[in-house]
């Protein structure tokens, strides 16, 4: 366990050593003044809770300092450690009931998908699961060829087609491959969609519908990775993938690379997802479920 929130913290030393890192300054044997709260709002604002989030924050301690009688500003440390935990959820536990359970990922180019999508294998494998890609970024080439060399090296087929052939068509095989294997889960990977392009969006919705044609029920579950450094602008990607395909959890990656790991919450508050994992590096098991507590411990250097 200790090792383990050792990865949390190394892993959120950007966040805590920016905006986060100048709480241990503001939170001083001071008085609360409106200097305190202007620049804890200040704070929050730049480490990219986004504005919204970080008003119902400030109002939440507002009333607690009011109803507790807190008087030094060093009690808002404990107070806003005690807010930033509340606003998020661990992740579910993943109950497996279908066979095989789909899962399709989705995200814009460059988030890292494809890699998280091996990290994902890998870790169904630690837990006895067998697995089955289906490679339905048909548009580039090379999204491919790095899916199968992944799969060579995790020993899991990969169905896939031709180059620019159609990813709907792509995802049915894999699912009904899937089925005629008796695998526990097939994970299909989508084209990278930029989210304010409307025909890409429809088409990751075909691919959804047609998912659901060749077993009806799925995809089980819809993965979005956002990348971590985007910021505040994958709060906007995170909204417009939900719109289109009912995204029903989210996977940071890149976490160790951002100093942006305030838009967790913005993410959990505007849209009500839950974080599922969260990538703290780049080998296999850098990628870890997502632990709330040592999340805030790690973003405020606990």
């Amino acid at each position: 366990m200790a090792e383990l929130f050792a990865k949390w913290r190394s892993g959120l030393a950007k966040s805590s050593k920016t905006a986060f890192g100048r709480l241990a300054t503001l939170f001083g044997a001071t008085e609360i003044t409106q200097t305190t709260w202007d620049d804890l709002e200040s704070l929050l604002i730049q480490a990219d809770l986004g504005i919204e989030t970080t008003a119902d924050i400030l109002d939440s301690l507002h009333r607690l300092v009011r109803t507790e009688g807190l008087t030094r500003s060093e009690e808002l440390s404990a107070a806003l450690r005690a807010e930033l935990r509340a606003r998020l959820d661990g992740p579910p536990i993943l109950v497996w009931t279908e066979k095989p359970s789909v899962i399709m990922v989705v995200g814009v180019n460059g988030s890292g998908k494809t890699t998280t999508i091996a990290k994902l294998a890998r870790r169904f494998q630690a837990d006895g699961k067998s697995l089955l890609f289906g490679a339905a970024d048909t548009f580039r080439a090379a999204a491919m060829d790095q899916l199968q060399v992944w799969g060579d090296r995790l020993g899991v087929d990969v169905v896939s087609g031709a180059s620019e052939s159609d990813p709907g068509a792509v995802a049915f095989s894999a699912v009904q491959s899937g089925l005629a294997r008796k695998v526990d889960v097939v994970i299909v990977d989508t084209a990278g969609r930029l989210h304010t392009r409307f025909n890409l969006m429809e088409e990751l919705k075909k691919v959804h519908r047609v998912i659901g044609k060749a077993l009806p029920g799925a995809p089980h579950a819809t993965w979005l990775v956002l990348d971590a450094t985007t910021g505040q602008n994958a709060l906007q990607q995170a909204k417009a993938f939900k719109s289109a395909v009912g995204v029903t959890g989210v996977i940071l990656s890149k976490l160790d690379s951002s100093a942006r790991g305030g838009m967790a919450f913005a993410i959990r508050r505007e849209l009500g997802l839950p974080i599922l994992y969260a990538g703290l590096g780049e080998k296999p098991e850098d990628l870890i479920p997502f632990d709330p507590d040592a999340f805030v411990d790690g973003i405020l250097g606990k």
